[in-house]
């Protein structure tokens, strides 16, 4: 009998877990993709401005995995027939901007965390007797932490404040000090629960990274993002369900029931299986109707949103040869982070073409402060930009903004022991699978693993019918 599956959530996990079941799952199964929204692609959107393509979302995906081998993202282009168009960042260096100076990224950092205190120079110094070893591991087995609580206790403020905090917040738009270690660096975490020293630790998970000699560490797809995201809803075979949002789902003597559309007038569908995509607190909500202590775990996972703002400055703009830079929270700015898109990127340069930055607004707590119109946002950023630079920029020549209300997850210590809690709670009801950022990790290589591997459970439960 043809068996039916149902994605809920449109996103690069929903979309990889559709990818997967197609390839592997009988040629006459069913595959049906609900996305609430009027797209496909999640926070993976490509943008245009002056003539360039700038993302919206997603710029890059780290292009080596955990074991050495190419990351789940690169495997997952290549699947999707765009191999030859990966593309790389150029070898330029980032910035920290402190006190009204642009100061090199210390080399040698894990995510900000030095292992070796001699080569921070002036950027951040250590507390008074920092790292001493104390005779056991910093870390108990099965323990979690924040990251800033464990770099504030071994190296002291400075560190976690102008080098941790901005690289965690550059990628999690969070504070360190309420980041899970385990889920956001969980090298450092293992190393941890071995190395009596934080620096001791920091040079054994380097230690242990498998990275492939000459490997770039980032790549996108030239064209964007969008790109991606139409191949893979091509790759699905998918029918494909767009503003039709699943409210609710149910376990029936067969399978699955979604209740699905507006309240006044409902819809149901049922299907043999079902991946859910989607963001924590529909996810929760849609598990409340499954099991409420599953429900009760999700539903605990907090967001943070942001803001990006391009401005396109006029040709010939003089900006430092970086790749853009990053800013602690202690510098004041709604700004946290700026990428110089056409230094980056060399395939977005063009002679006569715009000078094009990218800057990121808003960290967990801040959301009050993005609430001004696009207008002040584009010129709050114009304006703290250039005096972050040590100057004043020019007018733009153009700019858009895009806001991601709630778009980042925020992963408290013990977020690893709710997941498992979660899925171990679903494990009676066979034939449902969690996917997504809310559940392991953020960036798009986590998010296609995250996909997949809800697939594969999926299909071994089809496979055991």
């Amino acid at each position: 009998m043809r068996k039916r599956v149902a994605v809920v959530g449109g996103g690069v996990a929903g979309l990889a877990a559709a990818v997967r079941i197609r390839d592997r799952a009988p040629a006459e199964t069913e595959i049906i993709i609900y996305e609430q929204s009027g797209r496909l692609g999640g926070k993976l959107r490509t943008g245009e401005l002056a003539g360039a393509t700038v993302e919206r979302g997603a710029e890059s995906f780290l292009v080596g995995g955990p074991d050495g081998g190419e990351s789940a993202a690169v495997r997952f282009v290549r699947r999707l027939g765009l191999g030859d168009r990966l593309v790389h960042p150029a070898a330029i260096p980032a910035a920290l901007a402190i006190g009204g100076v642009l100061e090199p990224v210390p080399k040698g950092t894990l995510v900000g965390v030095p292992g070796d205190l001699s080569s921070l120079g002036t950027v951040a110094r250590p507390a008074a007797g920092a790292d001493a070893d104390e005779g056991r591991p910093l870390l108990a087995p099965g323990a979690d932490v924040a990251v800033g609580a464990l770099v504030r206790a071994r190296y002291g403020d400075e560190i976690a404040d102008r080098l941790v905090d901005p690289m965690l917040g550059g990628v999690y738009a969070g504070r360190a000090d309420r980041l899970s270690l385990a889920t956001t660096m969980p090298a450092l975490a293992h190393a941890a629960r071995t190395e009596h020293t934080l620096a001791g630790a920091v040079r054994a998970a380097q230690a242990a990274a498998v990275r492939a000699p000459g490997r770039p560490v980032f790549g996108a797809v030239d064209g964007g993002m969008t790109q991606l995201v139409a191949a893979a809803a091509a790759a699905t075979g998918a029918r494909i369900s767009l503003g039709l949002p699943v409210r609710e789902i149910a376990r029936t003597p067969h399978g699955w029931r979604l209740l699905l559309g507006p309240v006044p007038a409902p819809q149901t569908d049922d299907v043999d299986a079902v991946v859910l995509a989607v963001p924590a607190r529909p996810a929760a909500r849609m598990l409340a109707g499954v099991d409420l202590s599953a429900a009760a775990e999700v539903e605990a996972l907090d967001y943070a949103g942001v803001a990006l703002v391009a401005l396109a400055l006029p040709p010939g703009t003089p900006l430092p040869e970086l790749s853009g830079f990053l800013v602690p929270p202690s510098e004041g700015t709604l700004v946290k982070a700026a990428t110089f898109f056409t230094h980056k990127w060399p395939h977005l340069r063009r002679e006569g073409g715009p000078v094009i930055i990218r800057a990121s607004l808003g960290r967990a707590g801040e959301e009050q402060r993005l609430q001004p119109p696009d207008q002040v946002l584009a010129a709050t950023a114009h304006a703290e930009v250039g005096r972050l630079l040590g100057g004043e920029l020019p007018p733009p020549v153009e700019s858009w903004v895009q806001r991601w209300g709630g778009g980042l997850p925020q992963y408290a210590p013990g977020h690893l022991d709710r997941v498992a809690l979660a899925r171990a709670a679903l494990g009676d009801r066979p034939g449902l699978a969690l996917a997504g950022a809310a559940y392991d990790g953020v960036g798009i290589p986590a998010c296609v693993a995250s996909g997949e591997r809800a697939a594969d459970d999926v299909l071994k439960y089809l496979d055991e019918q």
